[in-house]
């Protein structure tokens, strides 16, 4: 099974997410900061190739080999999902058309979600928002592994395991931890995602369907790209819980790696955050850093120190702490 993880509890504090304060001394010091804010608008012609991009990949796939199949949905259509996943992360803050806009910026949510199979649009801005609002809370952040995965999942192995069942933990957790009832966009959602499946099958057929879907879920796993989910906020330096990585897959991930600087300033799109680093450098660059994804997965899985217990954590106002 491997070393076992040397943390048996999550990292608890009784202070509050750091991103709010940080923005106002920021602010403070660089006024500027000001005019990044507001919608990108290349940003709906970028996710919208995108989207074109792999519908007309489908046309190409369909007549492949299973193993081939496979090979172009973990090398290609996986990347370009998961860039997608990334696409309706900016949408869900509205930085596709601005706040003035909000139902444009749902629509190109239900657009950019349908080559990824699964409908998350909704339901994706629902728990993001609150995880921003409500970093560590150890009921509304729902990007916190449960209890049962830390215990579960708490050797080499086990943290092996736990990386490529990933895509089941981020559908699955809010249900569990902090379910919600469904909204009438999120029903929508729904109902757009299955009438966009079932032409792909009646017009492309199942192995164009399933090259969409397992390319989203092996994306998500054990996969250079999906590092930024633990490269984000899993503590590999005591007390700091939130890191950016300044690497080259921030091309095709519109800037997520840049996550301190996507905590302190949500309302600037990422096509902007690398100009926040650079008027305020000394805020970022003597904090820990990533600069490969695929070396967050490896320190993960055999760093003993790091694990699903590696998380700053909040108790919930109101409750005993």
């Amino acid at each position: 099974m491997g070393q076992k993880v040397s943390r048996n509890d999550f990292e608890w504090v009784g202070t509050e997410e750091p991103h709010a304060s940080r923005r106002k001394i920021i602010l403070e010091k660089y006024p500027q900061i000001k005019k990044l804010f507001g919608y990108d608008p290349k940003f709906k012609w970028i996710a919208g190739s995108m989207v074109l991009t792999q519908i007309l990949a489908l046309f190409v796939v369909k007549d492949f080999s299973w193993q081939m199949l496979i090979v172009a949905a973990y090398c290609f259509g996986g990347i370009l999902n998961h860039s997608l996943m990334l696409a309706v992360h900016e949408i869900s803050h509205n930085l596709a058309f601005g706040h003035s806009r909000p139902m444009l910026n749902r629509i190109l949510g239900f657009i950019c979600n349908l080559p990824i199979g699964l409908p998350m649009s909704i339901s994706f801005r629902k728990y993001h928002l609150e995880h921003h609002r409500y970093q560590g809370d150890e009921v509304v952040d729902t990007d916190i592994p449960t209890l049962l995965e830390a215990k579960l999942f708490n050797s080499t192995f086990g943290k092996f395991v736990w990386v490529i069942l990933q895509p089941i933990f981020y559908i699955f957790r809010p249900l569990i931890i902090n379910p919600k009832p469904p909204t009438r966009l999120e029903i929508i959602n729904v109902i757009i995602q299955l009438i966009f499946n079932i032409l792909i099958v009646s017009f492309i057929g199942w192995k164009a369907m399933i090259y969409l879907v397992l390319g989203s879920i092996l994306a998500m796993g054990l996969h250079p790209v999906a590092g930024h989910f633990i490269s984000e906020h899993y503590m590999f330096a005591k007390g700091f819980e939130t890191y950016s990585y300044y690497g080259p897959l921030n091309w095709i991930t519109f800037n997520v790696g840049y996550h301190n600087e996507h905590h302190d300033f949500p309302a600037i799109p990422g096509s902007r955050l690398p100009e926040v680093k650079k008027i305020a450098p000394e805020f970022y660059e003597s904090m820990p850093q990533h600069s490969s994804w695929t070396r967050v997965l490896y320190d993960f899985i055999m760093d003993p120190a790091v694990g699903p217990y590696a998380r700053i954590k909040r108790h919930q106002k109101g409750f005993e702490t």
